[in-house]
């Protein structure tokens, strides 16, 4: 609201913003890479500290433009949490207790020495590419191997055919089409769902894919709905209709390419000048997100829609920077719980498989954890390592859209507390290993010259701007209440590697088929945008919106299982059961569950479950 009239409830009546100083930072809650600021101010009832009061978006036309969601706007109270780790902790007598910074990493370079190739570093997508780069030097220097901790794929596929260089899409309109596959865009990321539906709206041809409706579907000139398991299966089938000669593919794909609607929607797809395709993790895991990917590369390369702006593939990852991970050599394993347990030593930054259930009490003989919280993992570290969060250092995360951009500090970093890249540079240095610790510019540089991509990149080249239109915060007076001008730094969105003249290769992957027994359903994972991770359940007003623990099936199949909306019912994977809620969904196909991510329910990937009521639904 330009007068200020409509404020949010974190920050009515608690500030007045000509007391506020402004920060430039961006959001780290989706792949999107909003450009925020936020508003600090020190305050007696915080004891004289500095504190966030409030975020704002910050305008960057080709990025979020003046717009940021309720996730972005209040996600980063975790920041301010009360159960943020101050001191690092290390287990004596079975039991973690305080250490002195020195003691604790002593303890941690000894054993990683010790493991040498036995080294596993786990990394999460939250991290900044000057944490990604340090962690991987340092695990590389002794022999181990670095994963990336997630379980979708494509980050090569995107490096290859992704967004050309230039891609805005706000300039998107008649002669663009967009295909949309596995993405409840709206949930995923929402920004990027509007941009979508304002590209559509402006002409362009929106083709949306998926085995259930979303709320993009009203905005689409083509719907295609396909089984749970047959997403890599549909695009090639539309790949398969374009093609004179029928290509040597899967027999689910021969049959979806006879479908009318799929083929209209290929040819429309075929026949636009440029074309972007869009895909998510909706009901996949890492093995049929890999297929997916490589099947809408394909697509991409036999429309001839790669190598230029407005065209290529844009990956929906789960956290902030995992395309910069990916760029930056992490990638998911296949078997993570088998990785975990070969190690002879463990060092998870960022991460909690724990808390997702994974089975960490076989693993390696030590184990390092490196976080902000006191996670179901870090419970069970031999040595846990606190970190400032991002509102308190500066660093640079690489959005989908692979658009590097810098982020810069907020509020003073808690006593003792360092950067992760800081941390990893003291226990290098422990090593004899000479790694930059002190100044995150320094090791953009080192990324500059190491990372083929990302040569020529630095912090300056990174604050560069230029004029936006709308003129914000200086004479327009409509617009200045909303947004911030941005004088902080555009980015820089790097080339896919089909822009600077590559050969992208093409194939067919199989994705592991699931099984499902008599009297069993496929349970399938998908992205709530309120879930109840950690970065969400420090939020106030956040955790309204979070409901309890769930999963979703169709009516149909909960009148057959005699099950009532909201009632408890026993879901069993494996050998593990789990209580939960049911909510019955008159939408969804029958014999599918849907389970959210980060909602402590161990379902990763496509799995059989069974489903037994415990209690009917309350009246």
């Amino acid at each position: 609201c330009p007068v200020g009239a409509l404020t949010t409830a974190d920050f009515r009546f608690r500030a007045r913003p000509w007391e506020l100083r402004a920060a430039a930072s961006i959001c780290n809650q989706c792949p999107v890479g909003c450009n925020i600021t936020f508003n600090v101010r020190r305050e007696a009832k915080s004891g004289g500290e500095w504190v966030i009061k409030r975020a704002m978006p910050r305008q960057n036309e080709t990025v979020n433009e003046i717009w940021v969601c309720d996730k972005g706007r209040f996600g980063y109270h975790f920041t301010g949490s009360s159960e943020r780790l101050l001191q690092p902790l290390a287990r004596k007598q079975g039991e973690l207790v305080p250490a002195t910074w020195e003691e604790a990493l002593g303890v941690v370079a000894e054993h990683f020495k010790k493991a040498g190739d036995g080294l596993l570093t786990l990394a999460g997508g939250r991290l900044s590419n000057e944490d990604l780069f340090n962690l991987r030097q340092l695990t590389n220097s002794l022999g181990g191997q670095t994963a990336l901790y997630g379980q979708m794929a494509g980050g090569d596929q995107v490096a290859q055919v992704g967004l050309g260089q230039g891609t805005n899409f706000a300039e998107m309109g008649p002669g663009t089409a967009i295909l949309v596959v596995a993405s409840d865009l709206q949930e995923e990321a929402p920004i990027w769902w509007l941009r979508v539906k304002q590209a559509a709206e402006r002409g362009a041809t929106l083709i949306v894919t998926n085995p259930r409706p979303t709320k993009l579907e009203r905005y689409a000139a083509h719907t295609i709905c396909y089984p749970y398991g047959a997403e890599a299966a549909t695009v090639l089938a539309m790949l398969n209709s374009l093609s004179a000669k029928r290509l040597g593919l899967p027999q689910v794909a021969k049959d979806l390419a006879h479908d009318e609607g799929l083929q209209a929607a290929a040819k429309a797809f075929a026949e636009a000048e440029n074309g972007v395709v869009i895909y998510g993790s909706e009901g996949t895991g890492l093995s049929a997100s890999r297929a997916l990917a490589q099947a809408c590369a394909n697509l991409l390369v036999a429309t001839n829609h790669i190598g230029r702006a407005h065209n290529g593939l844009l990956a929906v990852w789960q956290r902030a920077n995992e395309q910069g991970a990916w760029d930056l050599g992490f990638r998911p394993v296949d078997d993570l719980k088998a990785a975990l347990k070969a190690a002879r030593a463990l060092y998870i930054v960022a991460a909690d498989p724990a808390g997702d259930d994974a089975d960490l009490a076989e693993t390696a003989d030590f184990l390092v954890v490196q976080d902000l919280f006191l996670t179901q993992t870090a419970r069970l570290a031999d040595v846990v390592l606190p970190v400032e969060a991002f509102t308190e250092r500066d660093g640079t995360y690489t959005s989908g859209e692979r658009r590097v951009q810098r982020f810069y500090p907020a509020v003073p970093e808690p006593a003792g507390l360092t950067s992760d890249f800081a941390v990893v540079a003291q226990i290098a240095q422990r090593l004899g290993l000479g790694l930059e610790g002190r100044i995150a510019s320094r090791v953009m540089e080192q990324i500059a010259m190491e990372i083929p991509d990302y040569a020529g990149l630095s912090y300056a080249k990174l604050s560069e701007v230029s004029q936006q239109w709308p003129i914000i915060g200086r004479g327009d007076l409509y617009y200045g209440g909303t947004s911030y001008e941005n004088s902080q730094g555009l980015g820089f969105q790097l080339a896919p590697a089909a822009q600077k003249g590559g050969s992208p290769t093409l194939g067919w992957l199989q994705p592991q088929e699931v099984v499902v027994p008599e009297g069993s359903l496929l349970a399938v994972p998908v992205t709530r945008l309120y879930d109840r991770g950690q970065t969400i359940s420090s939020s106030g007003l956040l955790q309204q919106r979070i409901p309890e623990p769930h999963v979703s099936v169709s009516a149909v199949s909960g009148e057959r299982l005699g099950l009532a909306n909201w009632s408890k019912v026993s879901l069993t994977v494996g050998e593990t059961e789990v209580l939960v809620a049911v909510r019955l969904d008159e939408t969804l196909p029958e014999g599918v569950v849907l389970v959210p991510r980060s909602f402590g329910i161990a379902v990763s990937a496509p799995v059989a479950v069974t489903l037994k009521a415990i209690e009917p639904a309350a009246a």
